[in-house]
């Protein structure tokens, strides 16, 4: 490790939390439309970049901007851009968050607030690297540039619409996504592999309105029925999805592959972090192959009729289904959505209609474990933890990865220190104040090293 960087982060640990707090408080809800915040935010981070003269500078998009960042040492170096994003998923449900999420604070030396881990924490870990290895002066051999979305949680539509306009300044031999994480504090490990996503919305209807159950029942069909009946044709017990051609064109690991992947898994332990009763017996693969290397299907939500705490004897016009795939390599999300709006349209019963919309997605990206990045982030990781860098896949989706990936021509590692009790996309999202220092220093590292 650089000398004084420990020095360097202690001395400067109080005005880093403020700095990061600061970032927290900015209700940057992508899900939200015209949200003044995203602005406001991507500004506060352009100028964060230049207190120590980095440049920096915020893109407009037809909708949320986004932050470009860069730090050119020479032109003749390598060049690493830091993929991050600074918007976060919605709060709800708001009454069961113990704190107001955008009001971060440490308790038992754990940061509580949306966006605590899920991005925020873990970007500006990295910015906040950078910013040391500027103040040590450290000879960096090495060109930086960060890309900070502003719609990841949205499915990075404007980074999309912009990626053919700014791919020149964006370009890089490597790049590193700072949004993945480590399976506990005490092991490192880099991820090789995300899978892809495709997300969908369906409507089933019935009728116009809401419908008396006494004087119609009998009637009509009752559209939640029937979302039932079709939904239930999806997969079978095991988990395996029978719409016709899903599973057509992946492209599966050889088992040479496979070896260089730990797939180790403690069940109970795992059971009792999340209070699940039981797992799957009859799965198509063991547990984290399963996981990493297997397409899903999931019903996210369902919404219709009447919820509320009395009751209401009615047959409900509509019925609201969202439905999401995680997709493998080789599975294009456009296509495996055509394959599912044709099942369900053709399997919904007669007596409705079925109203079906793409949500977006993205593809499956897999990164080589002998590049140049990957073979750094390993030893940054080993390093810093003082422990061997095990190869990890997720079973997670950062859907943009894959299109910005095969833009710039780049090599791809996937890296953090976030934990499965954080609770990103939930109430109470935390990030340790161990795995913001871990991190740190593991970037730091990584950079301060990378052409020695």
């Amino acid at each position: 490790m650089l000398p004084n960087l420990e020095n360097w982060f202690q001395q400067n640990k109080e005005k880093i939390f403020k700095d990061y707090f600061d970032l927290l408080k900015f209700k940057t809800i992508s899900a939200e439309k015209n949200n003044s915040e995203m602005q406001k935010c991507a500004e506060w981070l352009s100028n964060y970049f230049k207190k120590f003269n980095v440049y920096s500078e915020v893109i407009k998009t037809d909708n949320y901007p986004l932050v470009y960042a860069e730090k050119i040492f020479d032109p003749k170096y390598e060049t690493i851009l830091i993929y991050g994003h600074f918007d976060v998923q919605p709060v709800d449900p708001i009454d069961e968050w113990k704190h107001p999420p955008f009001e971060p604070r440490i308790i038992d030396n754990v940061v509580y607030a949306r966006g605590a881990s899920d991005n925020k924490g873990q970007f500006f870990y990295s910015i906040t690297a950078l910013r040391a290895l500027l103040e040590l002066k450290s000879a960096l051999k090495v060109n930086i540039k960060f890309i900070l979305d502003s719609e990841e949680e949205s499915e990075s539509k404007s980074l999309l619409k912009s990626l053919d306009k700014i791919k020149d300044k964006i370009k890089a031999d490597y790049l590193v996504v700072n949004d993945v994480g480590i399976r506990n504090i005490l092991e490192p490990s880099i991820t090789l592999g995300i899978r892809g996503l495709m997300a969908m919305n369906v409507e089933f209807y019935g009728s116009k309105i809401n419908m008396h159950s006494g004087e119609h029942g009998g009637l009509l069909k009752n559209p939640i029925w029937g979302a039932i009946q079709v939904l239930a044709k999806l997969k079978d017990n095991s988990g395996r999805i029978l719409v016709k051609g899903f599973y057509d064109d992946i492209i599966p690991f050889s088992i040479e592959e496979e070896k260089k992947i730990s797939f180790e898994f403690n069940e109970e332990e795992y059971k009792k972090k999340f209070g699940i009763k039981n797992l799957p017996e009859n799965t198509i693969k063991p547990r984290l192959k399963n996981a990493w290397l297997e397409p899903t299907l999931e019903i996210n939500g369902i919404g219709g009729g009447y919820f509320k705490e009395n009751f209401q004897t009615i047959i409900p016009a509509k019925v609201v289904v969202k439905i999401s795939c995680r997709l493998v390599l080789n599975q294009d999300p456009k296509r495996i959505f055509n394959l599912l709006k044709d099942f369900l349209e053709k399997n919904t019963s007669k007596e409705l209609d079925i109203k079906i919309e793409y949500y977006g997605g993205g593809k499956a990206v897999i990164a080589s474990p002998s590049s140049k990045i990957a073979a750094a982030a390993q030893k940054a990781y080993a390093e810093i933890f003082k422990k061997p860098c095990k190869n990890i896949l997720t079973g997670g989706s950062v859907p943009i990865v894959g299109e910005i990936k095969d833009k710039i021509k780049a090599e791809v590692v996937l890296i953090g220190t976030a934990l499965d009790e954080d609770n990103i996309h939930a109430p109470n999202e935390s990030f340790r104040v161990e795995s913001f220092e871990k991190g740190f220093f593991t970037l730091a590292t990584l950079l301060n090293n990378f052409a020695k």
